[in-house]
């Protein structure tokens, strides 16, 4: 028997990625449930926050001085994705793809306080290791700045639907995990495609 498909939504945050999951149709989608993956080790400060660490230096040497913390990111990023697909297979469906809501590319070394372009850089990077952490898992993928153009539909029709997952999820639910729904719901929408932020 076919294993019914669920795709994955995620909210990038610093440190943290807010995952939504999605099961059933485009038509008709289906609350499995929400976490929070955490993005960052304890015992590793680098890993929460690296460019603010650094945000002293140069530019171009800040850029060089984080990609250890980058590298450690991305296996903690792989490693709580793996978990949560690993928990979406037990309930005996299959994920088809993950939808990463988070900010598109830009031209960090254009931003000249060092503290605006931390938080900046930070934006696109926890964005950036999702999408290496669904790379590194087998899943397609694809990014948004905002989801809601990708599913075309009315803004009525999707303000229903996230209040109706809204009462079924229960709080918190806010903008991050309607933004996380969104893009789980897109991924039952669409042929996912392994693309940047648009």
């Amino acid at each position: 028997m076919k294993q019914p498909r669920a795709a994955i939504g995620l909210k990038t945050k610093t440190g943290r990625a807010i995952a939504v999951v999605l099961s059933g149709s485009r038509v008709r989608p289906q609350f499995v449930c929400r976490e929070m993956l955490k993005l960052y080790d304890e015992d590793l400060p680098m890993t929460l926050q690296p460019y603010h660490n650094v945000m002293e230096l140069p530019w171009s040497e800040s850029v060089v001085a984080i990609r250890g913390a980058i590298a450690a990111i991305e296996k903690i990023a792989a490693a709580s994705l793996r978990t949560l697909i690993d928990s979406v297979h037990s309930r005996g469906m299959r994920v088809t793809s993950v939808g990463i809501v988070g900010p598109a590319d830009r031209k960090l070394a254009q931003i000249g306080s060092p503290h605006i372009r931390a938080h900046a850089a930070e934006g696109v990077l926890y964005r950036a290791v999702m999408e290496t952490a669904a790379r590194e898992n087998a899943c397609a993928w694809r990014s948004f700045v905002d989801p809601a153009p990708a599913l075309g539909r009315p803004d009525r029709e999707v303000k229903k639907f996230l209040a109706d997952i809204g009462k079924i999820a229960g709080p918190p639910w806010r903008a991050d995990e309607k933004s996380a729904a969104m893009a789980a719901w897109a991924g039952l929408s669409i042929t996912p495609r392994r693309s940047s932020a648009q």
